[in-house]
């Protein structure tokens, strides 16, 4: 499961001097879910909890593919500090999410 934060895919559209109605959508980063207002350790080995009972084992950083170049070019780039393409993760416990679910780290 991939997952990026929505702060991070701004930081890269601003990078690029995308604003407003300009940038490509989040989900053409080929991300699985988008965090907002929660930012995530830039390390391996946390779990993220989400809504209920969705537990996430956070296994590596998202490196950004050469699909980002073909998409925007220099969003490979601006993908690559920080752990701004996201992270890479297992699932340990399913179950349902929505919009607005809490999330929380736990380690």
């Amino acid at each position: 499961m991939s997952l990026i934060e929505a702060e991070s895919w701004a930081a890269a559209m601003a990078e690029l001097q995308l604003h407003g109605d300009d940038p490509p959508p989040w989900h053409s980063r080929r991300a699985n879910l988008l965090i907002e207002g929660l930012r995530l350790p830039r390390e391996e080995g946390f779990v993220l909890a989400i809504g209920a009972s969705l537990r996430i084992l956070v296994t590596q950083e998202c490196d950004p593919c050469s699909r980002m170049e073909e998409l925007l070019p220099g969003l490979k780039a601006a993908l690559l500090p920080d752990w701004r393409g996201g992270v890479l993760g297992k699932v340990l416990t399913d179950g349902e999410i929505a919009v607005g679910d809490e999330i929380r780290i736990e380690r």
